[in-house]
């Protein structure tokens, strides 16, 4: 199934790329902050907008919701389920993308977008126009699949050896692992059993109806939740006390920030930039 609304638009004068990286749940009817903050980067009204409905086994269902939320906001808006290699690799499903000013993934299963789309024509395009100034957002598994190690699954209680599964994602952001429906689904065990297995990366779960903005090196959270950071690097103990190397893990000296919306995060200095701080910034002309 494809579906489309447009008018009339205009050429784009494009920034440096954006991901917009939303934890789920996000606002498709009343105010729509986390998508009207997407659709406003990539272009405003005259943003052209390509939605990827690979995670779902439902598009038929999907489809429409989103069409019906991105009409109103912008000049074209285009749904594409994105369901084999083949489409992955199509002329036809590449010349619909590489129209778009804003690429946005929907929620389902994230392996399914990382086997379908990894490696393929539209992959390989997303990673060239993102350096060129393409905005790429994705909700849930649209969210995860966004980092280089992807969370497939796992238990969402007590940090554990075996309480998350990984695998790679699409690249698009290095040095962080993300999880969705944090706060809502308990998930601060798995994130904390991810960044066990890689230290050096963040541990980032996003609430639902909440995003990360990401420009460079640094995110601002938007949306109606937190976003929750986990820093393992200054660990001082990462053990498993059971004999046979399973059970919960022993983990000491972890950080961890929650940040609601106005706060950023810069990935460089693995620091918060708080809100009193960003103002200092502001009066002494800094970045």
């Amino acid at each position: 199934m494809a579906g489309r609304a447009q008018e009339g638009s205009a050429e784009i004068q494009r920034a440096p790329g954006r991901l917009v990286i939303v934890g789920g749940g996000e606002d498709r009817r009343g105010e729509r902050t986390i998508l009207r903050r997407f659709t406003d980067l990539a272009g405003g009204p005259d943003a052209r907008i390509v939605v990827i409905g690979t995670a779902t086994t439902v598009p038929d269902d999907v489809g429409p919701a989103y069409l019906e939320a991105f009409a109103d906001l912008v000049g074209e808006v285009d749904f594409l389920p994105v369901g084999s290699r083949d489409e992955a690799n199509s002329a036809e499903t590449l010349s619909l993308v590489e129209k778009a000013t804003g690429v946005y993934f929907t929620g389902g299963d994230q392996l399914r977008i990382a086997s379908i789309i990894g490696g393929s024509q539209i992959d390989v395009h997303l990673h060239a126009a993102y350096a060129d100034g393409l905005v790429v957002g994705g909700t849930s598994a649209g969210a995860a699949m966004m980092s280089s190690t992807m969370i497939i699954g796992g238990g969402d209680s007590v940090p554990a050896t075996d309480g998350v599964r990984l695998g790679p994602g699409l690249e698009l952001l290095h040095g962080v692992v993300i999880d969705m429906h944090f706060a809502e689904r308990g998930r601060l065990g798995r994130l904390l059993a991810a960044v066990a297995q890689f230290p050096h990366e963040l541990g980032v779960g996003i609430d639902e109806d909440t995003a990360l903005v990401v420009e460079g090196n640094r995110f601002e959270v938007v949306g109606r939740g937190a976003v929750t950071v986990v820093d393992a690097g200054a660990v001082t103990s990462l053990r498993t006390p059971g004999e046979d190397g399973t059970g919960p893990l022993a983990m000491t000296s972890v950080q961890l920030h929650v940040l609601p919306a106005g706060f950023s995060f810069d990935l460089s200095t693995r620091l918060p930039v708080l809100l009193d701080d960003r103002k200092d910034q502001d009066r002494d002309g800094g970045d």
